[in-house]
């Protein structure tokens, strides 16, 4: 589950229209974006790091509790997407499980889809502190 310390990732940018380098812990990705808007399409939407990340927590929750629980659950699919931005910003998550669960179980998961650490956050306040800092 989420750890208590402080967390971090590192996006750097250059000159090459739009290639990102992400690093967190001793984890690097590539954000980019599509051909259409000038991109080279090398890697994911930032929009689309914030559903995998939503999709990911939820599928890994779901599954850590259903083996502590001994669901008899083979597989988890977590399908999460958003549309348009106007006031609000509505993300839907569709989950599907393979396996075999009572009606109980099945209301249980679907709590727990929404304990998940990434959800908590999306759906609470947040706060976000920016700071500039000029290197020559």
């Amino acid at each position: 589950m989420a750890s208590k310390e402080i967390q971090s990732a590192t996006a750097e940018i250059g000159r090459d229209l739009y290639h990102t380098e992400l690093r967190s812990r001793t984890h690097s990705l590539v954000a980019d974006e599509p051909l259409d808007v000038g991109g080279r399409d090398e890697g994911p939407r930032p929009g689309d790091f914030m559903r995998m990340a939503l999709a990911s927590c939820t599928a890994i929750t779901l599954r850590m509790y259903a083996d502590r629980k001994q669901f008899d659950v083979d597989k988890i699919r977590v399908k999460v997407s958003n549309g348009p931005f106007d006031q609000k910003t509505v993300y839907t998550s569709e989950v599907e499980i393979v396996g075999k669960l009572t009606a109980e179980q099945k209301d249980r998961m679907l709590q727990i889809a929404k304990l998940c650490p990434v959800h908590k956050t999306l759906t609470n306040p947040v706060e976000i502190q920016t700071e500039l800092r000029l290197v020559d």
